[in-house]
């Protein structure tokens, strides 16, 4: 039976090998990834750090002459690389790995015909292609070995946000009180998956991880800006009125 996969492609002139293993363990979470290129001139020193990984992850190298000085070939090779598979292929998703902001026309068109783009980069990555991505996640915050375990504690090498230093990142609170308020029910209750999924939807560079935190509900319980219910497997989430207490996590109370 056909299966629907996911293609990735990585600009090798902006995208550090030492962190290939993270984007295959992140982007394998949503599919099975059966096109793997990197692109560059693979005559450049520069890329001898690619070569000494291409083999061991089966990733193609796509060989892209500097036809002209001071212009990168290279993106405009995955563009139209991109463009073929759009139409010559049945793909769910394209991760294109890059901290370059000329692929955002290229997620925004990818995204218009209904495939999910899930974009891997540095914090120097431009806004605009961050914004264009379905999933945008920073190379700085992922560590092989870590990502989505059960219990897992982040070691990304970022520190972990204080209490404060969360309720004072206005557009973090901004966001989970939006979702919050978005996906709760008519006592103020809200699943934190429904949460999670709701903030995952409008803000595509969101990830605990940035902030020092391996799950979702770790920073929830850590920004003490809800009141917070536990049933079974699954945590529920209610913002605080003002002069509120300290929120708890409780167990098993109804609504």
């Amino acid at each position: 039976m056909e299966q629907h996969g996911i293609a990735l492609l990585i600009d090798a002139d902006n995208c550090p090998a030492g962190k290939i293993t993270e984007i295959l363990d992140e982007l394998s979470k949503y599919g099975v990834i059966n096109i793997r290129r990197a692109y560059g001139d693979w005559k450049s020193p520069l890329l001898n750090g690619w070569v000494e990984v291409l083999h061991e992850y089966a990733i193609q190298p796509v060989q892209q002459f500097a036809y002209t000085k001071g212009k990168n070939a290279t993106d405009s090779a995955i563009i139209i690389d991109a463009m073929d598979l759009l139409h010559g292929h049945k793909l769910e998703a394209v991760g294109i790995a890059s901290s370059d902001s000329d692929f955002t026309p290229l997620a925004m068109r990818l995204r218009a015909a209904g495939l999910k783009v899930f974009g891997f980069g540095e914090r120097k990555t431009p806004l605009p292609f961050v914004n264009a991505c379905t999933k945008f996640l920073f190379l700085e915050s992922l560590e092989h070995g870590t990502a989505g375990l059960p219990g897992a504690v982040a070691q990304s090498g970022q520190p972990r946000k204080t209490t404060n230093e969360l309720r004072g990142d206005t557009r973090l609170v901004s966001h989970l009180r939006s979702a919050v308020a978005a996906v709760s029910d008519e006592t103020g209750w809200a699943a934190l998956a429904g949460v999670g999924s709701h903030i995952n939807k409008n803000w595509p560079a969101f990830d605990q991880r940035n902030y020092g935190y391996a799950k979702l509900s770790d920073l929830v319980i850590a920004s003490e800006l809800f009141e917070l219910r536990k049933e079974q497997n699954h945590m529920y989430l209610r913002t605080i009125k003002k002069n509120g207490t300290k929120p708890v996590v409780t167990e098993g109370q109804g609504k």
